[in-house]
């Protein structure tokens, strides 16, 4: 995610976000124990024995987009290198595409994937989780993930680019923020000016951010070799902007109750 770099937002919450924590560990932990990591514990991921390994992985967890519409996993995959190249194998486990859509939304391409996309989760997901609640916000998030993947998908249906990261799921959330805290003060790294903080309302940064993804999908429409699809961005933004209002974002909510020894004491 390039262009203004979110790094706090004045917008505090009235509770721990437990579940975008969580879902920051759980994306941290499985990026570093995948092929893909720069501490492989595999030893050989710049051979081509890793680069075949790593692409078996993919084929494996990753969203395909012409599996998921024709609900059909591939019948083959990367085996052992030959040459420049990977041999198609058959391979040994059962893929159930529906579900390969989950996993895709906590694995990443590299490093710098996977540092992007948990910057702007741990900006902007506290204050989502806090509006809609635990539950609501993972049903939330999840759901902008699926419909993302999806959407790109439908755009290029006899695709077989793996498609991986959180960033669906995560434009979902940047797309709530823009509509409950349009007006939130956002600390961001301005790249032009040598990366000089300055504060900035939500509305110009996440604004800023889906013209600039709109503008990369227009010119391609997948990042090369990281297998993140700019229409995902585009889609699951949209999507945020819709299912925050259906699930009833824009209803104010009752501050806490105050603790019991504020009673007892009066």
């Amino acid at each position: 995610m390039l262009g203004l770099i979110p790094i706090h937002d004045d917008n505090p919450t009235r509770r721990p976000a437990v579940v975008n924590w969580t879902l920051i560990t759980i994306n941290v932990v499985v990026f570093f124990i995948s092929p893909i990591s720069p501490i492989d514990v595999g030893g050989d991921a710049n051979t081509p024995a890793g680069f075949c390994r790593q692409l078996a992985f993919f084929r494996e967890w990753a969203a395909i987009p012409v599996e998921l519409l024709e609900n059909d996993p591939l019948d083959v995959t990367a085996g052992p290198p030959s040459g420049d190249r990977c041999v198609a194998v058959r391979p040994d486990y059962h893929k159930i595409p529906a579900l390969s859509v989950l996993s895709a939304m906590f694995l990443h391409g590299g490093l710098l994937h996977l540092v992007g996309n948990m910057l702007f989760l741990f900006v902007f997901g506290n204050n989502v989780e806090d509006r809609l609640g635990r539950v609501r916000y993972l049903l939330f998030y999840l759901a902008c993930g699926y419909l993302a993947t999806y959407g790109f998908a439908l755009s290029d249906p006899a695709s077989e680019q793996t498609l991986v990261g959180a960033s669906g799921a995560i434009a979902g959330v940047l797309g709530a923020y823009l509509v409950l805290y349009p007006r939130a003060r956002v600390t961001s790294l301005v790249p032009f000016l040598f990366f000089i903080p300055v504060w900035l309302p939500a509305w110009v940064v996440l604004g800023s951010w889906f013209v600039l993804q709109w503008l990369y999908f227009q010119g391609a429409a997948t990042a090369q070799g990281a297998g993140v699809a700019y229409l995902a961005h585009v889609v699951g933004f949209a999507a945020g902007v819709v299912l925050i209002i259906l699930f009833g974002g824009l209803r104010a909510r009752r501050p806490p109750p105050p603790p019991a020894w504020y009673y007892q004491q009066r």
